[in-house]
């Protein structure tokens, strides 16, 4: 039985349904045969049936096809073997941008609090399809958490953590190339962008929010929006302290409009506090940096005219939530006990503002 079948061979099963390429013997009396998805079935001899001279065409992705070990007759052109038909991506005008987001997920959202959990999402809202690698800091080197290729405008889960890993996540970094299958398309730069995660926020059951991607509540970073990679602000307290001297010097150099003097009464000064009249960018600052920032002008408008007895200052702060003013006053009170104070006139400034005499 043996010499009637060898390696290469095309069998069906006598007793059973299916068959394949035999690929090997095993003992006397059976052969492996590599079936239609790649894997080797034991058959005994007996049971199989040569049904061709040539070589199964069998899709493995674990071997390429062994040679026949016996002379075959001349090759015969072969018909191309028909590849499967790809899914048809649907594309939207607004996709032609790209538009990626990492999304995070509590896994029991009434425990967040303790903790409880959290799974990683990458979603590609683009016509594109997208090779990118998923990353956190360790030390000074970096660690790939997930890599592959995402299709076009879908979300895939990347891992399940535990609160025991939020401080391997203080780091993350995503990198990707875009491209498309097929067809033409607009030429897309690669792309890399860090951020920085705030794990606090994973405690908070706020943090977790109404979003575009998930029924559930999620907190989602942008990565890439409109075709632009997020840039993380980071601004050093040496950063800061420059851009605050900067201010002070372009503020001597230009025509003063932080102190004027009122039209009806020369001798009262206005002093206007607002955070938009003192600085014409605020982006990377926190509330507290900008109220130190303001409490640093009412210093230095008092330092300035502390020899000017009986001068009379208006520091307009503002009502909102008072923080300003209530900051104003315990300087006033503390610092400043040799000077009154009042609130200043409320049909020209209603609660915002306080007056100063220099006494």
């Amino acid at each position: 039985m043996m010499s009637n079948i060898k390696v290469g061979d095309k069998v069906r099963f006598l007793n059973s349904t299916g068959g394949g390429v035999v690929r090997s013997f095993k003992g006397k009396d059976q052969v492996l045969v590599e079936d239609e998805d790649g894997f080797e079935v034991p058959a005994l001899i007996r049971e199989c049936v040569v049904v061709g001279d040539s070589e199964m065409q069998v899709h493995s992705s674990r071997r390429s096809p062994l040679p026949s070990i016996t002379q075959s007759p001349a090759p015969q052109p072969k018909k191309p073997a028909p590849q499967p038909e790809m899914e048809k991506v649907t594309e939207t005008v607004e996709g032609e941008r790209l538009n990626i987001y990492l999304a995070y997920l509590p896994i029991e959202p009434a425990k967040v609090m303790q903790g409880s959990g959290y799974e990683t999402y990458f979603i590609n809202d683009s016509n594109y399809y997208l090779f990118f690698n998923y990353m956190n800091r360790q030390n000074n080197s970096w660690i790939s958490r997930y890599n592959g290729i995402v299709e076009p405008n879908t979300q895939i889960f990347l891992e399940e953590f535990s609160k025991e890993e939020l401080n391997d996540l203080e780091r993350i970094c995503v990198q990707l190339i875009a491209f498309k299958k097929d067809k033409p398309y607009s030429l897309k730069n690669a792309i890399s962008v860090e951020l920085h995660l705030d794990t606090v926020k994973f405690y908070k059951q706020h943090c977790f929010m109404e979003n575009d991607f998930f029924d559930e509540d999620a907190m989602v970073y942008p990565i890439v929006r409109q075709d632009i990679p997020e840039k993380e602000l980071l601004i050093s307290a040496a950063e800061l302290q420059e851009a605050m001297q900067q201010k002070v010097r372009e503020d001597r150099r230009a025509p003063q409009t932080i102190v004027k003097k009122k039209a009806t009464d020369s001798a009262i000064l206005e002093v206007d506090l607002h955070i938009t009249e003192l600085l014409d960018n605020t982006n990377g600052l926190s509330n507290a940096d900008m109220l130190n920032y303001q409490l640093e002008k009412f210093h230095e408008v008092l330092s300035k005219y502390a020899a000017n007895k009986g001068q009379k200052i208006v520091f307009i702060h503002g009502k909102g939530d008072g923080v300003l003013r209530k900051a104003i006053e315990k300087e006033l009170k503390t610092k400043y006990k040799q000077h009154y104070y009042q609130d200043a006139s409320f049909r020209e400034y209603g609660f915002g503002a306080t007056m100063v005499t220099i006494k």
